[in-house]
């Protein structure tokens, strides 16, 4: 024992001196690694083991070795169940596959089952802190544990799982809560910051950013937080650079390589961006936002198979994102599958509309038209139209669906109607040839199907001239003379 302690006092110092490579030098020697639970005299020793497999984890990871840090907090927690920190590594750093999150749950249950009398509280602690890709559902707290109704360690999971689900909304009126009780809770800051940034309310993220700035100059959270002001507001560079300052500051701080990357691929800066969501990817192993934004950037670049390949990679993590059955519908579509395109595109409109009460944000825009484009493909024009409607509400000015409804109604054979959307298209947007071309092809079948004037006979009149019209009215008074002539004489 005394040797043990020895040698977790001296590890513990090179690592404070930040001295890696002395401090992996002294955990060198094996550690017997032990299945069987042992005896209660074992248990200290356990404990004192489980320390120092955590204090090599952290150490591993200082020097960037995700993998061997991952293998030594799961020996950790085998050796002792109660060893929190090195479940939070795992989980907070996202070091864990779906699967592997699953099986070390499972191994966590087990061992639970033959464990000590805080078993209920270890086992409810543990759970809501994973499968953050299921629907938000309040956790069923035993009788004995009341006190925990309001604890905001698990209200901070349930609005991380309503941020996963697309539920902004709820989830920002969750942290909202936790916030004003602890204002500065450093689980609950990552996921309100973002989920500011995607409701849009750039003042709160202002005001948010800078009193963590002034109270934390050295956290990355702050720095994170004017990343994210700078970018919602359009500055990128701005971004850029406050960004790149938190990845400095913690550089396993994986949403920050995320907005990070998000800097350059605003400017279609692909690879810079590319390179930031790999570095994101090896952060956030158990995270599917890595995936779908490398997949994003390959679409772009016109790499459908590797774009689809990490879209599906996403999708085996979070099988009910919309984000990523969206983009697997697009490649769906560029591919010609059009019955697949559709069927992904409707997954995602259906994961949207759960809440029939709840209504489109603007950003999904896009997917509406591109039901509208799948459903003209398959021929299915009035459904079509429906949907170009659906998306012209969230985005009235858009010069696009108005020409794509223009469009349906010219295959529909609606020429009136077509003109109309194409003036409006182009009212909207002069250089749109698309809608030029079209609007002169429409107006020729228009000028061909419609009447001069309405009411008036598609056939000319016949034309009679002035001087016809005289001698017809000349030889009708002949005609009549003669016969007056010859009845006279008849009468004689």
């Amino acid at each position: 024992m005394k040797d043990l302690r020895c040698k977790f006092l001296a590890v513990s110092s090179r690592f404070a001196g930040k001295e890696y490579r002395e401090a992996l030098e002294i955990l060198e020697a094996p550690i017997p690694e032990r299945v069987v639970i042992p005896d209660e005299g074992d248990l200290e020793q356990r404990q004192l083991e489980a320390s120092l497999q955590l204090l090599k984890g952290k150490t591993y990871e200082a020097i960037d070795n995700r993998m061997l840090a991952a293998e030594c907090y799961k020996k950790a927690l085998r050796l002792d169940i109660h060893c929190y920190e090195a479940f939070e590594a795992l989980v907070k750093h996202q070091m864990l596959s779906k699967e592997e999150e699953e099986s070390l749950l499972n191994l966590l249950t087990m061992t639970l089952t033959i464990s000590a009398e805080d078993n209920e509280f270890v086992r409810l602690l543990y759970e809501t802190k994973v499968k953050k890709y299921d629907k938000p559902v309040l956790p069923e707290i035993p009788d004995g544990l009341n006190e925990l109704r309001g604890n905001l360690d698990i209200a901070t999971s349930m609005a991380e799982k309503c941020f996963y689900n697309c539920d902004y909304k709820q989830c920002f009126e969750i942290t909202s809560v936790v916030l004003s009780k602890d204002p500065y809770h450093t689980d609950c800051l990552p996921v309100h910051i973002s989920c500011l940034l995607e409701l849009g309310k750039s003042n709160a993220l202002f005001y948010l950013a800078h009193k963590l700035v002034d109270l934390f100059p050295d956290n990355a959270i702050s720095w994170f937080a004017v990343g994210c002001y700078y970018f919602l507001v359009g500055k990128a560079d701005s971004a850029r650079r406050y960004l790149s300052k938190a990845t400095v500051l913690d550089q396993v701080f994986g949403p920050a390589w995320l907005m990070y990357g998000h800097s350059f691929a605003v400017e279609s800066e692909h690879d810079q961006a590319m390179a930031a969501y790999f570095k994101a990817l090896q952060l956030m192993k158990g995270c599917h936002l890595p995936f779908l934004y490398i997949g994003l950037e390959y679409g772009l670049t016109n790499n459908t198979k590797l774009a689809e390949r990490f879209f599906n990679q996403a999708l085996a993590i979070a099988p009910n994102d919309p984000f990523v059955l969206h983009e697997l519908g697009v490649v769906a579509f560029q591919n010609q599958e059009y019955a697949n395109a559709k069927r992904f595109f409707e997954n995602a409109l259906g994961v949207l509309q759960t809440d029939s009460s709840a209504v489109l944000s603007q950003k999904w825009e896009p997917l509406l038209n591109n039901l509208g484009h799948t459903c003209r493909k398959l021929r299915k024009y009035n459904k079509a139209l429906e949907y170009h409607q659906q998306a012209l509400v969230l985005s009235p000015k858009n010069a696009s669906t108005l020409s794509a409804i223009g469009f349906v109604h010219s295959l529909m054979c609606h020429w009136s109607e077509a003109v109309d959307y194409f003036h409006k298209a182009l009212g909207l947007q002069r250089d749109d040839t698309f809608s030029t071309t079209m609007l002169s092809q429409v107006i020729e079948h228009l000028m061909n199907e419609l009447p001069p004037y309405q009411g008036v006979p598609d056939v000319l009149p016949e034309y009679f001239s002035s001087e016809s019209q005289k001698s017809s009215a000349l030889d009708m008074d002949l005609t009549t003379s003669q016969t007056q002539e010859f009845e006279m004489e008849g009468n004689e």
